[in-house]
């Protein structure tokens, strides 16, 4: 069959073929050495040139091709689980290409991951932090449906992208996957930042951590030391074939997904602080003073943070804020901006949503700000006076609690 590599040299031919099958890495509670959970990587067809994943997406990113590809890996991944006869008590975890969830978005900015919603199997899905950068509205909007439909979430390569730091409670994973460089490099400042951010989410929501790329004992110590619940890497196993039930050995289970999801909560700052914060009433000029506060605490983060502000409207981006929030991009993971008639942005870099009419957005005035170890918000609404602009009064309300503002940040980030 010397031939048949060559006939499915192309994506095209790849999925019409439905020439996609699915090979399982074990993952290992460390504490045990017990195989809770398998991840399905994807393979093209053997012996051809897109047999590697990396030559494969990257062919069907070429052809336009991503988010079928996608789909057809993730139902290989289940349709190999199926017929291994992987119980509820392992774990299945898969991976979710950005662009695809993006391309299948619906009208209400989500998309049902059908393949893995009703595969009747326990299942995580793999997310990156380039998915909530690209296009974060629909990349929450389906994490939220995931989790009602019973689906857990992973957020992968931690470690490798600043942007992770800052976003990370944005995703609010049951499992966070320690990037290989961070268990086979050696230990750095860079290496603890990441590490202590990992804990810290850890400790907050219940998440897991788990060590990819331990291929070695050296690995494996390492792993542990910096607080892995959870490996994978060869020298824990190597990708192949799921074995069979009767194959498999059935200890106890030791470990599932659990974590606390985000708080949903109103679909207003102003509303969901003030629900839980005493409301204050000021002038514009506290407001305003306050406002650069917490611009020039995002400033100073000790790591990449998320700014997210509300202005009403787009006149009040004034040619000074324009300047401040220019600085903030060069120095923030993440920097948005709301307001009327706000259709295209003022600053390079600076993500922007217009509100429509009716938005309760309108009448607030909200800075949020989210480091990997920081947190503040001030919400503002807007009592409606009329004659000067600096006698104009606002109630508001200033938090630091963590998870409130990550609420307040999620009533805003939702909009993009």
């Amino acid at each position: 069959m010397p031939a048949a590599p060559a006939l499915l040299s192309s994506v095209d031919e790849v999925l019409a073929r439905r020439a996609v099958r699915a090979v399982y890495q074990p993952i290992v509670d460390l504490d045990t050495g017990v195989v809770v959970a398998h991840e399905a990587l994807a393979r093209g067809p053997e012996g051809s040139a897109l047999e590697a994943p990396d030559a494969l997406f990257a062919a069907a990113r070429a052809e336009g091709r991503v988010a079928d590809l996608d789909r057809l890996c993730r139902q290989a991944a289940v349709d190999g689980a199926r017929a291994a006869g992987l119980g509820p008590d392992t774990t299945l975890f898969v991976n979710v290409e950005p662009s695809s969830l993006l391309a299948a978005s619906d009208a209400d900015g989500g998309v049902r991951l059908v393949e893995l919603e009703d595969a009747g199997l326990r299942v995580l899905v793999e997310v990156t932090e380039r998915a909530l950068t690209a296009d974060p509205g629909p990349l929450l909007a389906t994490i939220a449906r995931a989790r009602a439909a019973g689906l857990s979430i992973a957020v992968d390569d931690f470690g490798a992208e600043d942007a992770a730091l800052a976003l990370l409670p944005f995703i609010a994973p049951d499992v966070i996957k320690l990037d290989l460089s961070l268990i086979q490099d050696r230990p750095s400042a860079d290496v603890a930042r990441w590490v202590s951010a990992a804990l810290a989410e850890a400790e907050r929501s219940g998440a897991t951590i788990l060590a990819e790329g331990i291929e070695t004992p050296a690995h494996l110590a390492r792993a542990r030391a910096l607080g892995a619940r959870l490996g994978q890497g060869w020298h824990l196993g190597r990708p192949g074939p799921l074995p069979l039930a009767a194959e498999r050995p059935r200890p106890p289970s030791t470990w599932q997904p659990s974590a606390t999801p985000p708080h949903a909560g109103p679909d207003s700052p102003h509303r969901l602080v003030t629900a839980r914060r005493p409301a204050r009433t000021s002038t514009k000029p506290m407001l305003i003073a306050l406002s650069h506060h917490l611009e020039a605490r995002a400033g100073a983060l000790s790591g990449p943070g998320v700014v997210m502000s509300a202005f009403q409207h787009v006149r009040n981006l004034t040619p000074d804020t324009r300047r401040r929030y220019a600085e903030l991009v060069g120095r923030c993971a993440f920097v948005a901006a709301f307001g009327e008639d706000l259709t295209s942005s003022p600053v390079p870099g600076l993500r922007t949503a217009p509100l429509a009419a009716g938005d309760p957005l309108l009448g607030e005035w909200s800075v949020v700000v989210v480091g990997p170890h920081e947190a503040a918000a001030l919400v503002a609404q807007d009592l409606g006076d009329a004659g000067p602009e600096d006698e104009r009064r606002f109630t508001y309300a200033v938090t630091h609690d963590r998870a409130l503002v990550v609420a307040a940040a999620h009533a805003l980030i939702a909009r993009l």
